[in-house]
């Protein structure tokens, strides 16, 4: 029997990108029978966890997540990176290929601090530093005012505690992973989009090493990874980025899937949203959609889509 192989995930230190990461090599050595010591935990801090006071697409976008990862994967110090697939930016270097998406947990939104986006008291404050949340929130409500929060999920818990906002919005995934299944509404995906690929984890390793993409296809999920490939695809197609208030949600029945996404302006007052039918694995029906969704809007909307990755 040959010796059990030793592979090196790095992950990003945060409590959330930790546990994922733990989920990973739970899924990895039980698909290979390995002991849990095969696969060593390699710790990186990115960019992201360094700058919280200002909103990503000031400081660099979503490589901010992803930089240090990428030059320790490429450079051989690491064998596969894990990631939050939401935070991946949509072109990756050709260097690293997405290996594996395991199956998707609870796409939805929660919010703290209110019964219901409905029963938000006029005029409070609500943080989000996410622009997709920011615009569903004032299409629905204009009368709320967003303000700011960044952070992992325990510092926007505290900054909730401490008054800095009266209602914040959070994963629902990330809260279950973290033990905090209990935590605020959950709100209906279907009526609240969430955001591309929300809820995926995502792991990745270099393009040429065929021996470590072999393992990692025994813990691939296919029907996530066909949802997840969809809604990268559609944000290539809107060109859509970290400052694009883009919610989309996939649902999969058999090997049919069903988009539905809207994009909005910065304040919430447009909305232009479209949906689409179609098999698993067709990369053309997300950018006709994509095309679709970016006809129908303005030009000062879609300037906010197009151009970015």
């Amino acid at each position: 029997m040959p010796a059990t192989p030793n592979i090196r995930l790095g992950t990003r230190q945060s409590p959330l990108a930790m546990a994922q990461a733990h989920e990973t090599r739970a899924r990895l050595c039980a698909a290979h029978g390995w002991d849990e010591s095969a696969v060593e935990l390699v710790p990186v801090v990115a960019s992201g966890d360094k700058v919280l006071d200002r909103p990503l697409a000031e400081i660099g976008g979503k490589a901010l997540w992803t930089r240090e990862l990428d030059h320790w994967l490429v450079e051989g110090r690491i064998d596969i990176a894990v990631h939050s697939m939401k935070d991946v930016e949509t072109l990756r270097p050709e260097q690293i290929a997405i290996c594996a998406i395991l199956p998707r947990a609870d796409k939805a939104d929660r919010l703290l601090g209110a019964a219901s986006v409905a029963a938000i008291p006029e005029g409070a404050k609500v943080g989000t530093s996410a622009p997709r949340r920011a615009a569903q929130l004032l299409h629905r409500r204009p009368d709320l005012v967003v303000v700011g929060i960044r952070g992992n999920v325990a510092t926007r818990m505290a900054k909730l505690e401490a008054g800095e906002a009266d209602a914040t919005f959070l994963a629902s995934a990330g809260l279950d992973r973290l033990g905090e299944a209990g935590v605020g509404v959950r709100l209906d995906p279907e009526d609240w989009l969430p955001a591309p690929a929300q809820a995926a984890i995502g792991i990745e390793c270099r393009s040429d090493d065929e021996r470590t993409r072999a393992l990692l296809a025994a813990i691939d999920h296919a029907p996530s990874n066909a949802e997840v490939m969809a809604e990268r695809r559609l944000l290539e197609g809107l060109g859509g980025g970290c400052s694009s208030p883009i919610a989309a949600l996939t649902t999969t029945s058999g090997d049919a899937l069903h988009l539905q996404v809207a994009i909005y302006s910065s304040d919430g007052a447009t909305r232009i949203a479209d949906e689409a039918r179609f098999a698993a694995g067709d990369c053309d029906a997300p950018l006709a959609l994509a095309r679709r969704l970016l006809e129908a809007a303005s030009p000062e909307v879609r300037a906010l889509f197009e151009g970015e990755a």
